[in-house]
């Protein structure tokens, strides 16, 4: 299997993310990448997918992953049946969180408990 091959789901990823200025290269049985992810959080699936492929510290990919936006940690589009907790869970791991997720968008938001669909929501940084 060529090393392109196994970090497929990567590149794949990069794709799904509308990953801007991508390259890719395969040099020696090392692939490398570049691009730049809007968010933080974007970068974040990119490495955790390198990871899942390669193991913690991969010898046979080298990535090089910027990032446009680092003022915030993501910008969610909420969904129907979400909830800020549930939102705070997703991104932090922690719903008890959703405070400042509510705290980052009081100029969208009055209540914490009523948030709608299409809204688009800073998820700050922790």
């Amino acid at each position: 299997m060529s090393v392109k091959a196994k970090y497929q789901a990567v590149l794949d990823l990069g794709e799904q993310l509308a990953i801007k200025d991508g390259n890719v290269t395969e040099e020696g049985g090392v692939l490398k990448i570049k691009g730049e992810a809007n968010t933080p959080y974007e970068k974040n699936l990119i490495w955790d997918k390198i990871k899942e492929l390669g193991g913690e510290s991969p010898a046979d990919i080298k990535a090089n992953i910027s990032v446009a936006d680092d003022s915030v940690y993501h910008r969610h589009t909420v969904k129907g049946g979400e909830s800020l907790s549930k939102i705070a869970k997703h991104y932090y791991g922690d719903a008890m969180k959703y405070k400042q997720i509510f705290e980052a968008n009081t100029n969208l938001l009055s209540n914490p408990d009523v948030i709608h669909p299409d809204q688009v929501l800073v998820i700050p940084n922790a």
